[in-house]
């Protein structure tokens, strides 16, 4: 079941030698020496690289929650959701609990929006959530509560682009697809063509080696996918690689290179986050959700309900935040006031006539 046959011919006969120099000039014209490796990589021997990368997931994969065929669809596509821009040992109690909650797409669209903010807590980026519910709406409306099966009709769903559309077939209906997010382009970027991914959108030539070096068959390309991705997650990271225990080593164009731009990823300068919008943003938030889940964790104590059934029951009060509370979150009311503006524009939050806050009912 290897990728590449070592006289250079993949499982169609197609040649890939000449695809291979190509992107590599392609790749070359926009980094300059930084491809010099490019062609000893592509020469390897892929079939080593796979059995060596599926030996290693076999033995090293983290057995979160929505893995190994233990979740449903929807439930996959929600852990997709919520792991973009997050790092996964936040997300996992946050998709139990969600799920535990709204286990599918109906239960979800049914929710109240204060309910499903509440729920989205400390993950940041909350207009996911929201998204998130316009999407199961569409779900439990158009698709009988089942998520549709085809990638077209995947990426039309609100929130979803082509990353989650593509891991939705791939990790949740086992089809061949390539998926492609910044860990499998470092990783293929490295190996294969020995140089950095300097991150940004995904460049043709990084989508055409995506999709050359999935392998035919398409239970091999659900694990080649999951297991590539990770790798760069666990050891093929960004600035630290940890070569030493790396299973591709061996076969690695860009340790053979010696590392050629390790680390140049950044197109822009890291963003803080103290004193920002968004730290303002998510103040106003949480005091939000804490007047809720604290009103009903009071009620909880008195009913011996769950403190789980409490954060459910949290959109359900009509818990609000005075004005007075409001400007004691942050000292500069210019900003404070600009990003209760977008939160209000975003439908996170409700403005009453009296200039006081709550979540959206």
């Amino acid at each position: 079941m290897g990728l590449v046959q070592h006289a250079g011919k993949n499982e169609a006969g197609d040649g890939l030698g000449s695809f291979h120099h190509a992107a590599a000039r392609q790749l070359a014209a926009g980094r300059g020496m930084a491809a010099r490796a490019s062609v000893d990589a592509l020469d390897s021997s892929w079939q080593c690289i796979q059995s060596d990368l599926f030996a290693w997931w076999n033995q090293h994969a983290r057995d979160l929650p929505w893995r190994f065929g233990r979740a449903t669809p929807w439930g996959v596509l929600i852990s997709e959701v919520m792991s973009q821009q997050t790092q996964m040992s936040r997300v996992v109690p946050y998709w139990l609990a969600w799920m535990a909650m709204w286990p599918d797409a109906k239960s979800l669209a049914d929710a109240s929006t204060a309910e499903v903010i509440t729920a989205w807590g400390r993950l940041g980026y909350p207009r996911r959530a929201l998204r998130l519910q316009e999407c199961a709406r569409v779900v439990a409306q158009q698709y009988d509560n089942e998520l549709p099966r085809t990638y077209e009709e995947l990426l039309a769903l609100p929130g979803i682009g082509d990353y989650t559309a593509s891991a939705v077939m791939s990790f949740a209906f086992g089809g061949r697809i390539a998926v492609i997010d910044t860990n499998i382009r470092r990783v293929l970027s490295r190996v294969f063509l020995g140089i950095e991914s300097r991150g940004g959108a995904s460049t043709k030539p990084e989508r055409e080696l995506a999709e050359r070096v999935l392998p035919k068959d398409a239970s091999a390309s659900v694990t080649w996918n999951q297991s590539v991705m990770e790798l760069g997650a666990m050891l093929c990271t960004a600035k630290n690689p940890l070569c030493g225990q790396c299973p591709l080593a061996g076969s690695c164009a860009f340790l053979t290179a010696g590392r050629p731009g390790l680390g140049e990823r950044r197109t822009r300068p890291r963003q803080h986050f103290l004193g920002t919008n968004r730290q303002v943003r998510g103040m106003v938030l949480d005091a939000l959700r804490n007047i809720g889940v604290e009103q009903t964790s009071k009620n909880a104590e008195k009913n011996g309900a769950t403190g789980q059934l409490a954060t459910k029951k949290a959109g359900e009060t009509s818990k609000v935040l005075s004005r007075d509370q409001v400007e004691a979150l942050w000292a500069d009311q210019v900003q404070l006031d600009l990003c209760i503006a977008s939160l209000d524009e975003d439908g996170l939050i409700e403005i009453l006539p009296d200039r006081s806050l709550r979540l959206p009912q």
